[in-house]
């Protein structure tokens, strides 16, 4: 393969801005809050499921207690009616009226009973409350912290985002200038080589995989033509002559 040594030159500055590029994209995949976000949306999830459980007991628990303040309430009607009978003189039979008082007794029971259910219901519904009303103010610190990192993560991105631009139009010139096969070539090998296709014989080191070229390569080296694609023998990346090669 063939290719002016300027062009070869070129290719080093493109693969300058796609190094630079490549490391802004790993900023961007690694920027700090997006661990947080993740860590933080686990969290949440958590959250939302505990207060879900929570709102079911304090839901049965509501139900419970107004069960249990409709059967208080229908036991003192009862006793209010009978008493009121029994005061204004409607039941004049003694055996009846023997029985209505056996009655009332056990009414009265049953309403003490009852409102002691009431008592302890109302106190587990306000344990219960509390615990759902402090997971929602959880939930919603979360939120609210979700929100934060998410402008900032917005702002970070917005920013590498522009200087990837900056770099893309920097890039076009020099991506313009290379062979369609040595563009080829480049792009194969920066896939295949972790973003490194080409790289500066300096010292008589390949900048690419940092290997000191043997004296028999070298002279190798030195014998072909400037205008000749070289491939490091190690790497096999493209090696570029530089003034500082050490030729």
């Amino acid at each position: 393969m063939k290719a002016d040594p300027s062009v070869q030159l070129e290719l080093l500055e493109l693969q300058d801005l796609d190094t630079l590029a490549d490391q802004l994209r790993h900023q961007r995949r690694t920027v700090p809050q997006l661990a947080e976000i993740a860590e933080l949306t686990r969290h949440r999830t958590a959250l939302d499921d505990q207060a879900r459980d929570q709102r079911i007991v304090v839901d049965d628990l509501t139900a419970e207690q107004a069960k249990v303040d409709a059967d208080v309430e229908q036991a003192k009607a009862r006793r209010d009616r009978d008493r009121t009978r029994m005061d204004t003189g409607q039941i004049s039979d003694p055996k009846a009226l023997e029985r209505m008082s056996q009655e009332l007794v056990s009414l009265d029971r049953r309403i003490a009973s009852l409102e002691d259910d009431e008592l302890e219901i109302m106190e587990a519904l306000e344990q219960a409350q509390a615990v759902l009303d402090s997971l929602a103010g959880q939930v919603a610190a979360a939120d609210e912290r979700l929100a934060a990192l998410a402008a900032e993560r917005d702002a970070t991105f917005a920013e590498i985002d522009g200087k990837l631009a900056d770099l893309e139009a920097q890039r076009a010139p020099f991506a313009g200038a290379l062979p369609d096969d040595l563009a080829a070539l480049y792009e194969k090998l920066r896939a295949s080589k972790g973003g490194i296709g080409a790289a500066a014989l300096h010292q008589r080191r390949c900048t690419g995989c940092q290997i000191t070229i043997d004296p028999a390569e070298l002279a190798s080296i030195r014998a072909t033509p400037v205008d000749t694609v070289l491939r490091c023998e190690e790497c096999s990346r493209i090696l570029v002559r530089t003034p500082e090669s050490g030729l």
